[in-house]
């Protein structure tokens, strides 16, 4: 596979795991269009046109020829210097990668993060809460992340990546909505009493035995393993964490136990008051999720992953590579 092929991939399966289904994907690129369109002639020149074709704007390919083939990733849940550097060490001592592919964004997937973040506003109002103060509760948050994330040095990585020409492309989104449904549809399938069983339910995945042989699996932040479970929802996508509002609004919706990545600690102290349960999942853990159903269709085509910076690699079934 070429670079452009495998990140194609990644925002075809991305797609197809997205929580607003095709419809409402396509709702946003048309907006994207209709906002491009409406643009000057002089303002087009500084449009991201990727936008009008890719979804997701925390995923992005960043350093790379396209038509590069590719048979060897070095592949983490982050990407930075130091992962590209050891990319370049490696290969001088025959290793042979031919591309770096992290999950958190970098670069422009960085400055563009808070722009995702409105697909939580979908995925939460599925379960009942009023999407209109969802949406407005968002953009608060989206201002803020844009607000915090603009004096960083986000270039840094990808400078590092150019001046030693190692291909590089971060999938952020993409995986996280593999990941999401994966646990949507994995809840799904059971019905929960007490907090506890989720939790039992949650270590029957291979990446959060991994996790938890490390000190870093899926704990109770919030009630105890007797609480009673009530609603249980997983949310994995949507950029970052919203604010502690968004979270109380899911609480008013019957949410009895979230599982979710990590949650802020602000978020959680009132939820803690609300009596809502949480289950943090593990960040690396939950990352490496949908990064692995990913990385199983790329190993199908004869691809070699090499993980790293916190990816917990495991096959599914069905992966015969």
């Amino acid at each position: 596979m070429t670079i452009q092929e495998i990140y194609d991939l990644a925002i075809e399966m991305g797609i197809n795991a997205d929580p607003r289904g095709l419809i409402g994907v396509k709702k946003q690129l048309e907006r994207a269009k209709k906002e491009y369109e409406e643009l000057t002639e002089e303002k087009k020149k500084y449009f991201d046109k990727e936008t009008l074709s890719n979804p997701y704007s925390d995923t992005r390919i960043f350093i790379g020829d396209p038509k590069k083939q590719v048979k060897k990733i070095l592949a983490g849940i982050d990407s930075d210097a130091a992962e590209i550097f050891l990319a370049d060490r490696l290969n001088q001592k025959g290793a042979g990668i031919d591309l770096v592919i992290g999950h958190h964004p970098i670069g422009i997937s960085l400055a563009a993060l808070h722009d995702v973040m409105d697909l939580l506003v979908d995925s939460a109002a599925q379960v009942g809460a009023p999407i209109n103060v969802l949406h407005a509760l968002m953009t608060e948050k989206q201002e803020y992340i844009k607000r915090r994330i603009h004096p960083s040095n986000h270039n840094q990585v990808v400078d590092a990546a150019r001046l030693l020409n190692v291909p590089l492309m971060n999938l952020h989104t993409t995986w996280d909505n593999q990941g999401d449904k994966f646990m949507k549809d994995y809840l799904s399938k059971k019905s929960f009493d007490r907090v506890g069983e989720v939790v039992d339910y949650l270590m029957e995945i291979p990446e959060y035995q991994e996790a938890t042989r490390g000190k870093n699996g899926p704990e109770i932040v919030s009630g105890s393993p007797s609480s009673r479970a009530g609603k249980v929802v997983a949310f994995f996508t949507g950029g970052t964490n919203p604010s502690k509002e968004f979270y109380i609004e899911l609480s008013k919706a019957g949410i009895g136990t979230l599982v979710d990545m990590h949650i802020p600690e602000d978020a959680l102290k009132e939820l803690k008051n609300l009596h809502m349960n949480v289950i943090n999942a593990g960040h690396m853990a939950s990352d490496s999720i949908g990064a692995n159903f990913f990385f199983d269709e790329l190993e199908k085509k004869g691809i070699e992953i090499i993980p790293c910076s916190g990816l917990i690699r495991v096959k599914r079934k069905g992966n015969k590579s």
